[in-house]
C-alpha cells in the first residue's frame, strides 16, 4: 500500500499521479504499484511539486510496518531507536517570548478604576 499526500501542489501533478494511483480526497493519492514504480512517482513528486508540500507513505519490514518521506515540510521524519517520528519545529518558543507580561490597560482598569 502506498499513500501520497499534496498539499498546494500543481493540478498536472494530481493529474499525473492519476494514472497510477486512486485520488480518494483531494490531494490523497492510495495504491498499490511496485516499489520500482512508486520510486518513479515520488521522484516526479519530487520534481514537480513547486511551492506545495508531498507526504509518501508506503509499507515496509519494520517494526511499525511502514515508512514516510517528506518534501518540504516543517516536520521532519526522524529515527529514535528504530522507530521513526516525526519532528515538530517549536513555533511556540518564539511566540511567547514576544508577547508582553504583565497587566493589560483593561485589566488596571477594572482592578483601580480610571483613576
Amino acid at each position: 500500500m502506498t499513500v501520497i499526500v499534496l498539499t498546494q501542489c500543481p493540478v498536472g501533478l494530481r493529474g499525473f499521479l492519476t494514472r497510477w494511483l486512486l485520488e480518494i480526497s483531494p490531494g490523497v493519492f492510495i495504491g498499490g504499484p511496485s516499489a520500482r514504480i512508486r520510486e518513479a512517482l515520488w521522484a516526479e513528486v519530487r520534481q514537480y511539486a513547486g511551492n506545495g508540500r508531498a507526504l509518501l507513505a508506503y509499507n515496509t519490514d519494520n517494526e511499525q510496518g511502514f515508512t514516510f518521506d517528506t518534501y518540504d515540510h516543517k516536520w521532519d521524519p526522524t529515527d529514535r531507536e528504530g522507530v521513526i517520528l516525526i519532528h515538530r519545529p517549536n513555533d511556540r518558543a518564539s511566540a511567547t517570548s514576544a508577547t508582553n507580561r504583565g497587566w493589560s490597560k483593561a485589566a488596571k482598569r477594572r482592578r483601580f478604576g480610571n483613576a
